[in-house]
Formats: structure tokens, C-alpha cells, sequence
């Protein structure tokens, strides 16, 4: 197995953020798929514009037309008033398409029409709005084995995956926990008020060994919860009362 480092995806993104190029993001839940998307907007010239953020596996298959592209008054029952879509709302800037394996065909014809013509139209209307905006799907589904099963389109994928960045689970990339942990340590620290701790060398090695089953959204949480409770330096007698396996 090639191994991916977290310094492999920042050196990617690096590369990539200035650019229009769409990007596929793939990898396991909690990997961080949506952090690597984030920071695509924030290294690129649309870092000013909208960053817009669409949950596709969150949205009813019969709302999500609408969610994306807008709609008319009266374009079904409760369409009691014209209602701009996420792509408007992300003209200049970006939109992130995030669990996009989860989106139907009927809404994948359309986006892939949007991606060839740069033109969306509201659910109800026959007019096109013209939108300027980069794209950046992700998904933890294996796309070609969705493809094969005719449950997403072939050429969308196509269109998608320009870049291709996979973001690994953290148990292949172990040597990566102590970056993480020193970068959630100053996060953390500075959104809840709480003190900056510090880690023993033997809890350190402890967290490399801990079977990461929630990926980086799991290190997050228990990074969080030694903080706060915690010693300073944070033990392994710590880990093993607050944060057991």
C-alpha cells in the first residue's frame, strides 16, 4: 500500500487551490474530507466569494433539484415563492458537493449539465442563469463500484475528477497524530478558552497506538476531552481514564 502523509494532501493542495480545477476528495468518514475542501477555497483567488457546503446523503432525493438549483413559485405545492439554489449561491466562489455518491441520477444529469454549460435553471423555469463557480465534490463511497452498478453516471465522474485527492484513514498514517494533535491542541485551546497542555512522550506514543476507528473526527473529540479534564502534561494514566479502547 502506498503510504499518504498528511504533508502529501497539504503539498496537493498547495498545488491545486490557486486553480479552477475540480477536485474529487475521497476517503473514509472522518478522514477530513471536508477540512481538505475548505482549505482548496481558502488557498484559491475565490477565497473572498461564498464557500457553499451541500450535505448530498442529508437532503431528500425529491428536494435536492431544488436545494441545488432553486425553484419558482408554484413549481410544486409548497413552493410558495421564487428560491434562489446553492449554485447561485456559490456564483464567484465555490461550491462543495460533499457525499455526492449519495445524490440521484435525475440531480447528477443536472449538475453535470451545469458543469458543461456553466448554466443552471430553477426547478419550474426554462430560463438559464449563468454561474461562475469551482467545484469540489467528495465522497466515502468506492465511485468506480457505483458506476459499475449503474448508480452514478460515468461521465459525471468524469467531469468530477480532474484531481483526484485521497485523504487516508489515520490508521495509515499514524506519524501524522502528533501534527494533529499539537495543530487541535492550539484549536481547541483557542475556541473553548480552555489552557494549552501539553502531552508526555510516552502519551504521544500512546495515541499513535490507538486504534482510530473514527479517523481524525475521533482524535478531534479526544483531544478535546483530555484538555478538559486532563493533567498538564497530558498522561497515559490521562488517556486511559478519559479516553478508554
Amino acid at each position: 500500500m502506498v503510504r499518504v502523509r498528511l504533508l502529501d494532501v497539504i503539498q496537493m493542495i498547495d498545488k491545486v487551490a490557486p486553480t479552477d480545477a475540480r477536485v474529487l476528495i475521497t476517503g473514509e468518514n472522518g478522514t477530513g474530507k471536508e477540512l481538505v475542501a475548505h482549505q482548496l477555497h481558502q488557498k484559491s483567488d475565490r477565497k473572498k466569494q461564498a464557500f457553499v457546503e451541500v450535505n448530498c446523503a442529508a437532503i431528500p432525493s425529491e428536494l435536492i433539484e431544488s436545494e441545488l438549483f432553486g425553484h419558482i413559485k408554484g413549481a410544486f405545492t409548497s413552493a410558495i415563492k421564487d428560491r434562489s439554489g446553492k449554485f447561485e449561491a456559490a456564483h464567484k466562489g465555490t461550491l462543495f458537493l460533499d457525499e455526492i455518491a449519495d445524490m440521484s441520477l435525475a440531480a447528477q444529469a443536472k449538475v453535470l449539465r451545469a458543469l458543461q454549460e456553466h448554466k443552471v435553471q430553477r426547478v419550474g423555469s426554462e430560463k438559464d442563469i449563468t454561474v461562475d463557480v469551482r467545484i469540489v465534490a467528495a465522497t466515502n463511497k468506492d465511485l468506480q463500484k457505483e458506476i459499475n452498478e449503474g448508480r452514478f453516471r460515468e461521465d459525471l465522474y468524469h467531469r468530477l475528477a480532474v484531481i483526484l485527492i485521497h485523504v487516508p484513514s489515520l490508521g495509515h498514517r499514524k506519524e501524522d497524530i502528533p501534527i494533529l494533535t499539537s495543530h487541535f491542541v492550539e484549536l481547541i485551546a483557542s475556541e473553548q478558552g480552555v489552557e494549552r497542555k501539553g502531552f508526555s512522550e510516552d502519551a504521544l506514543a500512546s495515541l499513535s497506538d490507538y486504534p482510530w476507528t473514527g479517523n481524525v473526527r475521533e482524535l478531534r473529540n479526544v483531544i478535546e476531552r483530555l484538555l478538559i479534564l486532563g493533567d498538564n502534561p497530558i498522561s497515559v494514566s490521562n488517556i486511559k481514564q478519559f479516553a478508554p479502547k
